[in-house]
């Protein structure tokens, strides 16, 4: 809690979004704060040194000294693993460290709607906001998704809501955070390299929920085996959505699908919208609105109001996002499918005819997972990247695959090579690091080239 920091002196490791807000936001509490990163300067974009010095912020940039030790504690940002060696000598110094939204949450005092997952967090996060909104509420949506947790503390009022997307990083730094709704959407293997192990990540995630009282409210997907295993764990009100009604006396309120229908039951059934009313694509979508909907009841919006916003929501950039239509051709933009899990549910959304550009930074191959659907709904595969190669050796004989050395070429080979009615999907699987500086400028990228085909 906030008394807690007070007359604490603060490092700040890394000074990007969340650290440069971060870094504004103690300061603004008179908070004796000292700002690190080993980047050079030019490579910061969100630094602005006439802020630092207007906020009398000490920093450095191009390297991190021995200063960043002389402080209570650490923020770090969510890059930096906690094995590093910086970490470490943190750690036997026995100075505590914090994750930006750990630190923020002490200067919040609204509703925060916490929402982590594998898959799914961009989607569900500005769903749930965008609900939030239509019902009249000053909504924030932040985090991993446009602002840093820390930029929006100022401008929060009595009637604010905070829809906070937020990774296992910054989790796995959290120990007083406690949002009145926390939302796991899935767990599934990813970020290994950045946790250690499977159950490092897992207890990262899990964290979300670890303060809750038992008039918040944690929402789970029933169908992830994981989750219902441990439900029995969670000490807060228990909301779980499924594909199917669930019977379970744990659960205090439910979503789910039944009769074509997207359904809330409390203390009765209602029916919300038909799943073919959704403006969002993929049966991933419909799991992504059921979890929004547990979550905005908390706040007792209409279903009226649910069933509108879920009729015009059509998405997040770079998420089988809908590029353009080019002689009965579609191609869809889908750059942030970092992993297999995030390129199944995209290969889920189509029923076949799919032409699929994929590949990146080389990385785990999970091939297995994907394979029925690219046997049944894929026409042909365009590799790229890093793990083109290995895209190439193992599909070869099972599907045509054809690898390129740059997206360009593999975007105009698609094109050349389709017919009306097929779909032209560019789900990577891969990060992006071999190519492109995240996701967001791959994603833009293709978009470019397809908006350039004639």
């Amino acid at each position: 809690m906030i008394e807690n920091i007070l007359n604490k002196r603060f490092t700040v490791l890394g000074a990007g979004r969340s650290g440069f807000g971060i870094a504004k936001l103690l300061r603004k509490n008179n908070l004796s704060v000292f700002l690190s990163d080993s980047s050079p300067k030019d490579e910061l974009m969100y630094v602005d040194e006439d802020i630092l010095k207007e906020y009398s912020i000490e920093y450095e940039f191009g390297n991190n000294s021995d200063k960043i030790f002389e402080a209570d504690a650490i923020v770090v940002s969510p890059g930096i693993s906690p094995s590093s060696d910086i970490l470490m000598r943190a750690a036997e110094k026995n100075i505590k460290i914090l994750s930006e939204v750990e630190v923020s949450s002490y200067f919040c005092n609204v509703p925060i709607i916490a929402i982590t997952g594998t898959n799914g967090k961009t989607t569900t996060t500005e769903l749930v906001g965008a609900i939030l909104k239509e019902a009249g509420y000053n909504v924030h949506v932040c985090g991993n998704v446009g602002l840093a947790f820390a930029e929006i503390i100022p401008d929060l009022s009595l009637n604010s809501i905070v829809v906070l997307e937020i990774s296992s990083f910054q989790l796995e730094f959290t120990y007083s955070f406690r949002p009145s709704v926390s939302m796991i959407l899935n767990i599934t293997k990813d970020h290994i390299d950045w946790h250690g192990n499977f159950e490092n990540y897992v207890n990262a995630k899990l964290k979300i929920q670890n303060n809750q009282k038992d008039h918040d409210l944690i929402v789970f997907n029933y169908d992830d085996k994981l989750l219902k295993d441990i439900k029995s764990e969670f000490k807060s009100l228990v909301g779980a959505f499924s594909k199917c009604k669930i019977s379970d006396e744990l659960i205090n309120r439910q979503s789910f699908i039944n009769n074509g229908y997207l359904c809330y039951y409390e203390k009765s059934e209602e029916q919300i919208i038909t799943k073919d009313e959704i403006a969002l694509k993929g049966t991933h979508n419909l799991m992504n609105s059921l979890a929004a909907i547990l979550a905005v009841k908390k706040f007792n919006v209409s279903n009226e109001i649910i069933s509108k916003v879920l009729k015009s929501f059509s998405g997040v950039e770079h998420r089988i996002e809908f590029v353009r239509d080019l002689n009965g051709v579609s191609y869809y933009n889908d750059s942030k499918a970092t992993n297999y899990d995030s390129m199944y549910v995209a290969l889920e959304s189509f029923e076949n005819n799919i032409i699929l550009i994929m590949g990146g930074k080389n990385g785990a191959d999970n091939f297995e997972l994907v394979d029925e659907l690219i046997i049944s709904r894929v026409k042909f595969i365009c590799g790229i990247g890093q793990s083109r190669e290995n895209i190439g050796d193992y599909y070869r004989g099972i599907k045509p695959v054809f690898n390129f050395d740059n997206l360009e070429d593999a975007v105009k080979y698609a094109k050349r090579n389709s017919l009306k009615g097929d779909s032209v999907l560019f789900s990577p699987g891969y990060k992006s690091f071999d190519m492109f500086k995240n996701f967001e400028q791959r994603g833009e990228k293709f978009k470019e080239i397809v908006n350039k085909l004639k």
